[in-house]
């Protein structure tokens, strides 16, 4: 019996010996360790964890492991103290570290200093496990092995054995500094050994302008805190816009504009993001609020005055029959003007013409188009648009013409679905200006540049130009397909009825025409055309009873036909 009680009070006093032999700074470093509980989709705990506080502001790290899935957190200080998961700032999947932001509230919280050095082979270190108790308990042991990670980082093997529950605590220095996470073993020797990343690795962790398609950050739904630098947060910012719904791309941009409070950019994007949110004059005085904001912090005041210029002209554009307040084409002119006071750019240039344009004032919009298309702006599209203007102004086909053809001119051949659209116009134009022939070559072109995913109306532009040149047999082939592609256009077999009763084909037309009278008796044009093919069949009779029909069903187009044929 006094064996038992003397071994049990030199186990007690070796106890006492090795709480007693722990380093001073063991007390302060442990106040910076915390347990974390994130939670599902569900909002039910999905993991628990450990971590540590890196800076005194709420940054902390942890493993990845434990955050993935997760849509919110929240961690619990050695005091009790419960603070959620701001944001996440960085994750590696492949070495399970996780960076991400604590809210305090303002306060400064405990933490560990990050070792500028990494701990030599052999040397002491310490592993402080989490504790809401006021105790000195640590686990000692020593670096057993180091290899390189990521070129200038290292990864861990220590002397030393992994309690449960202790994935994540940090591995200290004896000079108290953390150097490492401590991370599963993945091997067998788990009583003896265990492993740590580096901090400084998890510290390197960051969200960049392109992270919105990193797989690890994906798989946390946290919010993820933006880049560090303006330049990258604007990309970020582009980025995140087409994957996000426009209430949590909101929500990203009021976060961005609490980071960079002076940027002209972030008020300008909430403007035009709450713009496109607007249902009422309450919520279009917030976007006037970020337009004059993003006017009084923007160091290019030009470039202010632009887009507060293109804000009001697409509203305008796309609302004209709301108003609000002064906006109009005017207002927005006059903010154009402001921009071009200051500095005469190409893209203010354009945006002028394109207003002008809009106000219908085209010799103005066109002045502004042809000041475009001499500097180093032009573009098709820049081509295009004096091109129409022209067109409005009922300027010499010729004169469209030349404007098309320097629109074409600035795409390389053979044509890609990009150049399609201006080839379509450009068909037209040489319709306009009685080229027909190399009309067709633009519509083949077109066929060729979309890989012949076309429509029937396709088929009757192209029929139009076969006609003009005279390439009937083309022609009826266009209406034909035209007809198979949509049956029920009656439109479409007037037309092939036409070019069969200019090519002589009456016996067809009439075919074709009868077609149409089955589909709808009442179709009035049919009639004339029947009309038209019996007096060229020498059957004036028959004739004239079509004409008298298609006048009863009030065809206007009659009348000359019957005073021709039918006295």
């Amino acid at each position: 019996m006094k064996k038992k009680l003397l071994l049990m009070l030199t186990l007690c006093l070796l106890a006492q010996w090795s709480v007693a032999q722990a380093p001073k700074w063991v007390d302060k470093a442990k106040r910076s360790v915390f347990s974390v509980v994130t939670y599902d989709q569900n909002d039910k705990i999905l993991n628990t964890g450990n971590g540590f506080f890196v800076t005194e502001d709420g940054v902390a790290l942890s493993d990845y492991t434990l955050f993935k899935g997760a849509q919110r957190a929240v961690v619990i200080s050695s005091e009790g103290a419960q603070m959620p998961v701001e944001t996440i700032m960085g994750a590696n999947d492949m070495y399970d570290v996780v960076k991400f932001r604590v809210s305090i509230g303002g306060k400064k919280v405990p933490a560990l200093t990050l070792a500028a050095t990494a701990p030599a082979v052999g040397a002491d270190v310490y592993l402080l496990p989490y504790s809401t108790q006021k105790d000195r308990s640590y686990t000692a042991g020593k670096v057993k092995e180091e290899d390189k990670v990521a070129g200038q980082y290292f990864y861990y093997t220590l002397d030393m054995r992994l309690k449960d529950k202790m994935v994540s605590c940090p591995v200290m220095t004896v000079d108290g500094q953390v150097f490492g996470l401590a991370q599963k073993s993945s091997g067998q020797d788990t009583a003896t050994i265990c492993y740590a990343i580096d901090a400084n690795f998890a510290m390197a962790q960051n969200v960049s302008a392109l992270s919105y398609g990193d797989m690890s950050l994906k798989g946390i739904g946290i919010k993820k805190a933006l880049p560090d630098t303006e330049e990258q947060a604007l990309v970020f910012l582009y980025m995140a816009s087409a994957q996000l719904t426009p209430e949590k791309y909101m929500e990203l941009l009021n976060d961005y504009i609490a980071q960079y409070p002076n940027s002209a950019d972030g008020y300008l994007r909430r403007a035009s993001q709450q713009l496109y949110l607007s249902q009422e004059d309450a919520s279009m005085d917030k976007v006037t609020a970020d337009m004059d904001k993003a006017l009084e912090v923007a160091v290019k005041k030009d470039d202010a005055y632009f887009n507060r210029a293109k804000m009001i002209y697409n509203y305008v554009l796309s609302k004209p029959e709301k108003a609000y307040k002064d906006w109009s084409y005017d207002k927005a002119l006059e903010e154009i003007k402001k921009a071009l006071a200051i500095e005469e750019l190409p893209v203010y240039v354009q945006m002028e013409g394109d207003i002008l344009f809009a106000k219908q004032d085209y010799p103005a919009a066109y002045t502004c188009y042809d000041k475009v298309n001499k500097t180093n702006l032009v573009s098709p599209a820049t081509f295009f648009s004096a091109a129409k203007t022209k067109e409005l102004m009922q300027a010499p086909a010729e004169e469209v013409l030349a404007l098309m053809d320097s629109c074409m001119v600035r795409f390389t051949q053979p044509y890609t679905e990009e150049a399609a659209p201006y080839l379509l116009e450009r068909a037209q134009a040489r319709m306009n200006a009685d080229q027909a022939r190399n009309a067709m070559l633009d519509y083949d072109a077109y066929y060729k540049a979309v890989n012949g995913n076309v429509n029937d109306l396709f088929y009757y532009y192209r029929e139009q130009a076969a006609l003009k040149a005279k390439q009937y047999q083309r022609a009826l082939d266009d209406m034909a397909k035209a007809i198979e592609l949509n049956p029920d256009d009656l439109t479409y077999r007037s037309e092939l009825a036409v070019i069969n009763i200019r090519v002589g084909r009456n016996d067809e037309a009439m075919e074709v025409l009868k077609v149409a009278l089955e589909k709808d008796p009442k179709y009035a044009e049919a009639y004339r055309l029947m009309g038209i093919a019996q007096i060229q069949m020498k059957k004036d009779k028959e004739a004239c009873a079509s004409f008298a029909k298609a006048k009863e069903l009030g065809d206007p187009n009659v009348d000359a036909l019957i005073e021709k044929h039918c006295k």
